[in-house]
């Protein structure tokens, strides 16, 4: 049937070294966060009611990479840069955005390593930023939660 809203938060990537980084693990990133994510997108325009929102996942990665993040780094901007593009494209009023946020203060203690210096911020604070994604006005947008 038809639905108002896909919000997706959700898609792995793996974390090696440029040198490092196989084919394989490339894939990961390429398959399930940047693929899967237009997969998405494309099998619900057909079932989104007009004017219905399309909201996808990015992160920090994209602006300000880190040790071994590459792959993020590179998925994380071609889904921004997806987001911006199909907005052009869509049918019927329907819009398209991407979350953007940093590290989540939930993670920290698994991911502190890995992003030093950066302020983390609370999910309820990212939460803010899909509802304006999905009830607003705004299309293309990459709605960035910084600390």
């Amino acid at each position: 049937g038809q639905f108002d809203a896909l919000v997706v938060a959700s898609g792995s990537v793996a974390f090696n070294g440029l040198t490092e980084m196989t084919d394989e693990q490339w894939q990961v990133g390429l398959q399930s966060k940047l693929m899967g994510q237009i997969n998405l997108t494309r099998a619900a325009i057909p079932y989104l009611t007009d004017k219905g929102s399309i909201t996808l996942i990015s992160g920090i990665l994209s602006e300000e990479p880190i040790n071994w993040g590459v792959s993020a780094s590179t998925v994380n901007g071609a889904i921004d840069h997806f987001v911006k593009a199909a907005a052009c494209e869509l049918p019927r009023g329907l819009r398209i955005n991407v979350v953007s946020p940093t590290v989540l203060a939930e993670s920290m203690d698994k991911y502190a390593d890995f992003f030093p210096g950066f302020v983390p911020v609370p999910a309820a604070k990212v939460a803010q930023a899909y509802k304006k994604s999905v009830l607003g006005i705004q299309t293309g947008q990459v709605f960035r939660v910084n600390g």
